[in-house]
């Protein structure tokens, strides 16, 4: 069984023995001041009395608790909530001395009304003390719950501004990445309309997968390869043999939770700075490992360097937009870097904390 104090609960035994302890306190105290003046009693009498006085706060403490409750001090105090629990420490106090007598008169020979005088002179400022101590210890817990309640709150804003901003980055990489592949298909129109039509047919599929009811920001790398599986077959039919790709996975990073659509925009940059503006063939190669804690995920073309100003800074839209999503999904534990390759080449290193997904919360898709 359990008594309510406000919005706390406290189990019936343990609020008894609190109040117990306060009996056995005041008992003690008033049996050691009667044997210094010479006026003994024996010890069940004082246990009598200081039980009749502190069990009936006992059963006053979820009344105050209940005005504190409804009636707050705020902070810093104002002159109207002080005067207005001045009166209700009066009124309950008065209701507790009242309480007591009634009680004294079924132990005690004397009538009520001499019951009553006695417990005002004597334990009437008592009353008042504990009626300010349990508002106090009211207003502590009332306190202490609002900050953990502002604090749940902030970290909650905090959790839906992030994703927010997360999903605003997604939004504007799907559109620039769409554009970019849609005006590769329109030069091929007149040149290769079998190639054309291929490159329409896995955008599709992969415009398929990205308007999957899906709403979180990490998935499986398997998944994740599978996009960029339909992603570079539009590529390798728009530069036909000058392009080739090469993907290492190590087996036990599969299951790997990586953002969605990471690595697109990184294979994006790789090929236009690589091969979409300079002659000749290109490869590009994707290393997945782990290394430790973290997974390891290097892209490497032969057709760039870093003396180029937007590969070099890396300020294009796409990688741009993958830094800021790794910022935002695991602050300074990732990281992203561009590295030359000699004699020629661009590496782009990524790397995110190491943790599997339970499951992959997209649907299936085989690449065409």
């Amino acid at each position: 069984m359990k008594i309510r104090l406000g919005s706390m609960e406290v189990r019936l035994s343990r609020y008894l023995g609190l109040w117990a302890v306060v009996v056995v306190v005041f008992a003690a105290q008033g049996c050691v001041n009667d044997a210094v003046n010479g006026h003994l009693w024996s010890p069940g009498d004082y246990l009598r009395w200081w039980s009749i006085q502190w069990l009936t706060w006992a059963g006053l403490a979820p009344l105050v608790f209940r005005l504190g409750e409804r009636h707050p001090i705020p902070f810093p105090p104002r002159l109207s909530a002080l005067v207005r629990h001045v009166g209700y420490s009066l009124a309950v106090t008065l209701l507790a001395v009242v309480i007591g007598a009634l009680v004294s008169t079924l132990f005690e020979p004397s009538s009520f009304g001499q019951q009553l005088i006695q417990f005002i002179s004597k334990h009437y400022a008592i009353g008042l003390l504990a009626y300010w101590t349990l508002l106090a210890v009211q207003q502590l817990l009332h306190f202490q719950a609002e900050k953990a309640r502002r604090e749940i709150e902030a970290t909650r804003l905090a959790t839906e501004l992030a994703q927010s901003r997360l999903q605003v980055l997604k939004t504007q990489l799907q559109p620039h990445f769409l554009f970019n592949t849609l005006h590769a298909i329109i030069t091929l129109l007149d040149e290769d309309t079998l190639s054309a039509e291929d490159m329409l047919l896995r955008l599709s599929e992969l415009l398929r997968a990205f308007l999957e009811d899906y709403d979180g920001q990490e998935i499986p790398l398997r998944r994740e390869l599978e996009l960029l599986e339909l992603y570079l077959g539009i590529q390798r039919r728009r530069f036909k043999d000058r392009l080739t790709t090469r993907i290492h996975v190590a087996p036990d990073v599969l299951d790997a939770a990586v953002p969605s659509l990471v690595l697109q925009p990184i294979v994006e940059n790789a090929i236009r700075y690589g091969i979409g503006q300079h002659v000749g063939d290109d490869c590009v190669e994707i290393d997945c490992r782990r290394e430790g804690d973290a997974l390891c995920i290097d892209v490497r073309n032969y057709n760039s360097t870093l003396d180029e100003g937007g590969h070099a800074g890396g300020h294009g839209i796409g990688l741009s937009n993958t830094r800021l999503r790794m910022r935002e999904l695991y602050g300074d534990a990732a990281s992203l870097r561009l590295d030359l390759i000699v004699p020629r080449g661009v590496a782009c290193r990524l790397r995110v904390p190491f943790h599997e997904m339970d499951e992959d919360p997209l649907p299936e898709h085989v690449p065409a």
